[in-house]
């Protein structure tokens, strides 16, 4: 597979993120993504140390150290956009919907931690690719509420594809990293299915 995905892939195809993107967005839209991303992605340890730290695919402990490492800055700029975005607008099925995210991040540990080799290193694959989506919505959450853009701190995707199609150089590892991959994309897709209900939720 390398770490070549479509555009239909991950987040960028979902209604609910050109929503987000749009000149127009409601501040309490933005800011229930911006919450929803920082209790997914977050906390510590996150996907990429999480999988290393596991260690089931050793080869990949170089690549998996160095997107762990983009990650914390990536989790303290989501915690100053979260404080600087207010407090969670208030919305109807408050606690379904905290259930839901907390099912989710349970799901990303799980996939993190799989004992299946390439399960884990596909799926950190998936979240750098669909971050640069992601990225998009987080500084126009920091134009938006007054944060200073902070510059990403990713390996060239060049990079990332190239290490994915070496580690994922067996059949049987390339059909792990494809799984691994496409259970992070579900997961990424039914957090904005999730917010375009609560956003919906709020306007009736």
């Amino acid at each position: 597979m390398g770490a070549t995905f479509g555009a239909t892939d991950g987040s960028a195809a979902h209604p609910h993120v050109t929503h987000l993107l749009g000149a127009g967005v409601p501040p309490r839209d933005l800011s229930d993504a911006i919450h929803a991303l920082c209790a997914t992605h977050g906390h510590h340890p996150g996907l990429a140390a999480e999988a290393r730290l596991h260690g089931v695919q050793p080869d990949a402990a170089d690549w998996l150290d160095a997107i762990a490492d983009a990650f914390v800055a990536e989790r303290g700029y989501i915690a100053r956009l979260a404080a600087a975005a207010g407090p969670l607008p208030s919305t109807p099925g408050q606690a379904e919907s905290e259930a839901a995210l907390l099912t989710s991040t349970h799901a990303l540990e799980m996939l993190a931690r799989s004992e299946r080799r390439g399960c884990a290193t596909g799926a950190v694959a998936a979240l750098v690719h669909d971050w640069t989506t992601i990225r998009r919505i987080l500084d126009h959450g920091a134009t938006r509420f007054g944060i200073e853009v902070q510059p990403p701190a990713f390996p060239p995707a060049a990079h990332t594809a190239e290490s994915v199609a070496m580690l994922g150089a067996t059949a049987a590892t390339e059909r792990a990293v494809g799984f691994g991959a496409q259970q992070l994309f579900a997961q990424h897709r039914a957090l904005w299915d999730l917010l375009e209900a609560r956003a919906s939720a709020r306007e009736g």
